[in-house]
Formats: structure tokens, sequence, C-alpha cells
């Protein structure tokens, strides 16, 4: 039996695949290829796979509910999803629903190198503190753990309530979008707390089906229910002690949610199949991307449970709220793949940071991260120069200044400035529902304005 790590490719492209596979056998990987959602979704039920490669978009299923049929019975499987810059959005989506990162086609072989052997060792680093206090300690105390603070107001702001809630036992609720950091902002206030040697536990609710999720939190005996092959701790029991991290908290069941409240309050739990107490000292923060109290009043989450969580609260801005901070996260990024890739790229030409200042970044922070990683992959010179940026960042609006161009000239000879900046807005407008597919909400947000607004703006200009 070969120890060779296990790898499924699947993508509708023969030729594609057939590439893939032969450039990662020849880097001592076992690989095997499906060419539909539904092949690939039975070779994932029949196979101890390692590591599964999805291209987003597949003939009979799209990836992020491939992605998510895989994590229900395989929480722990890595996935990396396989899209284009136009997708970049939905990569985001896939991150969010639990996949492990996203790389961009045409696949560069050194990127899809690194993010393999990442995601594989975060696995091992995973199964190897999964029964253990202890090694959930060194994973809190882990070097690999870097925070960059920021300088802009925003940022200070959430540095002074980390530096305020931090020593207290206050469980805490972190808002923010997808990738602005909410992970390290819990971190640094568990480093902040009388509990900073004790583990700190994270989880995500997000990539949890409601089957999956009583055993990940409070863990179960060996038989008691199907698949259950062993006793297995659950995370409550990891973090004794210190801090239980809950990442998405609003994904969680209705059922869930009544039982983490009881855990909670008796601070006891009782593993699944189980009829004994366990008792259970934690903090509890918990993240989302989601406005709890508009969940609560839909009847979407338990009043009773958000205002225990709710003892303290802190927003996280999102990157475009705080462009100041830019450069900073550019100079961390940047040392760190250096490190990674082993290069000496010094810095970035200065309309390279022009360009990263104006573009929108609906990915956050962690799409800033992902491009200064491949910027300095592609980077053979001291600094990162315009070609290595992606296009939508390198030019991400240039039909649209054409057509204000445009609009400019033929309302040269008879300025009326409304009708122009009406125009103009309309095909900005247009322009973006193009760009995402028609996601009015994803829209409204790279246009900072609200949906209400935006559902104005379409009816007037009767766009549909």
């Amino acid at each position: 039996m070969s120890d060779k790590p296990l790898i499924l490719i699947i993508d509708d492209d023969p030729s594609f695949c057939s590439l893939l596979k032969s450039f990662l056998s020849k880097n001592s990987y076992q690989v095997e290829e499906a060419h539909t959602a539904r092949d690939g979704l039975r070779a994932v039920y029949d196979h101890n796979f390692d590591l599964v490669l999805i291209d987003y978009r597949l003939p009979d299923l799209d990836g992020l509910e491939l992605l998510k049929n895989i994590k229900k019975k395989y929480f722990h499987l890595p996935v990396i999803i396989m899209t284009n810059y136009a997708n970049i959005r939905t990569a985001v989506d896939a991150m969010k629903l639990g996949a492990f990162e996203y790389v961009t086609k045409p696949v560069n072989p050194d990127e899809i190198l690194l993010t393999i052997g990442n995601a594989l060792k975060s696995v091992s680093e995973s199964s190897a503190q999964q029964n253990t206090q202890d090694k959930a300690r060194e994973k809190s105390s882990s070097p690999s753990f870097m925070f960059v603070e920021g300088k802009s107001g925003q940022s200070l702001q959430v540095k002074k309530h980390i530096d305020l809630v931090g020593p207290t036992n206050l469980s805490v609720i972190v808002q923010g979008e997808s990738g602005t950091g909410k992970e390290y902002v819990s971190r640094m206030i568990h480093q902040k707390s009388e509990r900073r040697n004790k583990p700190f536990v994270a989880l995500d609710c997000g990539a949890l089906s409601e089957e999956l999720a009583g055993s990940e939190l409070f863990g179960h005996l060996k038989g008691s229910f199907t698949g259950a092959l062993q006793d297995k701790m659950g995370q409550f029991q990891a973090a004794n002690g210190g801090t239980l991290f809950l990442d998405e908290i609003g994904n969680l069941s209705y059922d869930i949610q009544v039982k983490l409240l009881r855990a909670i309050q008796e601070r006891t739990i009782r593993q699944i199949g189980s009829n004994k107490n366990i008792d259970v000292d934690v903090r509890i923060i918990v993240a989302t991307n989601e406005n709890l109290e508009h969940a609560v009043k839909a009847g979407e989450f338990r009043e009773d449970l958000y205002h225990r969580l709710n003892e303290f609260q802190i927003k996280v801005p999102a990157l475009r709220e705080r462009k100041y901070d830019i450069v900073e996260f550019v100079e961390h990024f940047l040392n760190q793949s250096n490190r990674e890739l082993n290069k000496e790229v010094k810095g970035l030409e200065p309309e390279v940071l022009e360009k990263l200042e104006e573009y929108h970044w609906p990915g956050n922070i962690r799409e800033l991260k992902n491009v200064i990683r491949r910027a300095v992959l592609l980077t053979n010179g001291e600094n990162i120069i315009i070609d290595a940026l992606p296009s939508e960042i390198s030019s991400p609006v240039s039909s649209t200044i054409d057509q204000q161009n445009h609009i400019s000239t033929i309302n040269s000879h008879n300025p009326d400035l409304k009708a122009i900046q009406e125009k103009t807005e309309k095909a900005l407008i247009e322009e973006t529902l193009v760009k995402v597919k028609y996601n009015k909400t994803l829209a409204a947000k790279m246009l900072n304005i609200d949906r209400k607004t935006l559902y104005n703006k379409l009816k007037r200009y009767n766009l549909d």
C-alpha cells in the first residue's frame, strides 16, 4: 500500500485533468480523476482521499453544491476550489462553506503545490490536536499565528475594544464580512485574557451539517450512531479552561442552538450516546458575517442565546473601509510570502500600490493575502509589477471609464450635468450587475450602496 497522499481531481476538462494528474504524480502524489460532480461524489464515498480539487463549473452540479455534499459526510477532508478571477466572489463563498483554499485558472504549478502542501499539513496538525488538550494548547500558542493591527482609526478602535474586553470573562460577538480577520481578533482577545496559556479552539459552524454539529461540539461515544467507530472528544472538552471560538454561529440549527445555550449556562455538556454530564470551563467567542439581531427578529436565531452571547460586541471593518491599513497589510503578507515561497521580493511598484488602494476588496484581507502571495510567486525582479496582479485589480473599470468618456463627448455640445451623471451611473450599475452575474446583494456591496437604494435605481433606469 503506497504512503503517497491520494488526491481526487473533479473537472469536466479531460485534457486539464490529465495534465494536472501527470504533474502531481511527478511530485509524489497519487491522483484519481472524475469529470462530473456525481462521479466525483461517488469516488469520495468509495475511496479514502486525502484531498479533493474541484472545478467550480461542472456540467451537472456547481462546485459549491458539491462542496456542501462532501462536507456533510467528510467534514475534515480538505477541499480546494479551482476558479477563474471572474468567479473570485464565488471562491470567497466557497471558503465560507468550508473550502480550505481556492486557486485560480490557469493553475500555476508552484501555487498548486504550495496550497496542497498547506492543506495536507493543516489536516495532519488538526488530527494530532484532536484528542488531547495539550495539543490544542500548542495550537493556540503556535508561532505561525501573527496579527497585524493596522493604524487607521477603525483599526485602532478594534484594538481598543480587544484591550478592554480581553482580560474579562465576557462572551463576545465579533461581527464582520468574510475575510476581515474575525478569527485573528478572537485570538487576540484570548491572548489578552488570563486563559492565554490554555487552549484556543476554533470551529467553523458554517461547514457543519446538523448531524455533525452535535458531535463536533459535544463529542460522542463509540456506536452512538452510524459511523461512530470510536469515542470522540468534542470541542468544548478540547477547549476546557480556555476559549472556544465558534465561527459563523448563525448557521447552527435551532436544535443545536438550544443545546449550546444549555451548555453555556450550566457549564456542562453531554456527549452523544452518554447519560453522564461533564463539567467544562470555557469562554465563548463567536463570529458572524450577518446581523444576529435581525436574525432574531426573523425567527432564525434564538433570542435567549443571542443575549447570552452578546455580553460585548466588536465590529471588524471591511478592508475598503480602512484602506489606510493596506500598506501595512501588504508589507506583512509580502514578508510572509517570501518565507513561504523562498523568494526575495522587496516591494511594489508605485502603480501597483495605487491599484491595490483603488480596488474594492470583496474578499477583504483574505483576498489581499492571496493576491500578494500570487504576485510574489510571479515576480522575478525586486518589485511586484502591475502584470503580476489579476486583471480585475489592474484594470477594474476600464470599460466604465470608456463609457464615461463616450458620454462626455456626446454631451460636450449640450452639457447637461444631471443627464451625464445619470447616464454614467446607469452604465456603472449595468456593468457591475453583469460582473457579478446579476447578484444584487454583491452589486450593492461593490457600488457601496444598500439593496434598497439599488432597487430604487434599477426601477428609475428601467433595468431588469
